[in-house]
């Protein structure tokens, strides 16, 4: 009898050794983890604030005011589709509301992406800049109204100057097709392409305000561009 009630006792002591480890590793790993967790957290709060990214606004084509507290810049690409959307849908709200107010200025700076088309309109967009400052932004818009299939090659030499001519924009139109076939300002269009590489920029447009990349959420539908221009005019007072 006595060493049955032994060989109990001893299975009992193992099992509440057993409970008491199982009990210690669970709070081990609640432990654990909780010390992970702060320090993923400890980690962001630390990580450095990305600094705005650096814009020559006075060199590149800018609409509105060079005094606009709020500065917008798009990345665009002449054949992406989004960037047509964003020219013809959300900066017109943008520009009745704040641009034409004197609130806000946009520039626009090259990313040609998708193919050979975006290169030979960037350059036709940079030779119109050139020429005369203020008919750039009816080139861009007429180059976006224009746009077709992506690399269908509907960015031919003889069709961006033709859309020029055809939608009286005011420039040498001769000069027009030099720039594009000697690509006189393919070192402009590159070094906006390697801006927008070194930041990786995920793709176009891409929409800096006050040199801090949007989201697409943020940047490409009208209200929502607007509630961040609005929080930055109000921190800018």
């Amino acid at each position: 009898m006595q060493k049955a009630q032994r060989k109990a006792q001893n299975k009992q002591l193992r099992q509440k050794q057993q409970q008491q480890k199982q009990k210690r590793n669970r709070i081990l790993i609640w432990a654990t983890a909780v010390v992970v967790v702060a320090l993923i957290v400890v980690a962001f709060a630390l990580k450095p604030k990305e600094a705005p990214i650096a814009i020559d606004y006075d060199q590149v084509p800018t609409l509105g005011s060079a005094d606009a507290k709020v500065k917008l810049a798009e990345f665009g690409d002449f054949q992406c589709p989004t960037c047509r959307l964003f020219s013809l849908s959300v900066l017109p709200e943008i520009k009745k509301n704040y641009i034409d107010k004197g609130l806000v200025s946009i520039s626009f700076l090259n990313y040609t992406i998708i193919g050979p088309d975006s290169y030979t309109a960037a350059l036709a967009a940079q030779s119109v800049y050139h020429q005369n400052k203020d008919e750039f932004w009816k080139y861009y818009d007429v180059l976006y109204k224009n746009q077709q299939d992506e690399n269908s090659g509907w960015a031919t030499t003889d069709r961006l100057v033709e859309l020029a001519r055809n939608n009286g924009i005011q420039v040498d139109y001769d000069k027009l097709r030099s720039d594009i076939e000697n690509k006189t300002y393919a070192d402009e269009v590159d070094k906006q392409n390697n801006l927008a590489e070194r930041k990786r920029f995920p793709g176009t447009p891409t929409v800096l305000l006050n040199g801090t990349r949007l989201t697409d959420n943020q940047a490409l539908q009208a209200d929502h561009l607007k509630a961040e221009i609005d929080k930055a005019l109000a921190k800018a007072k």
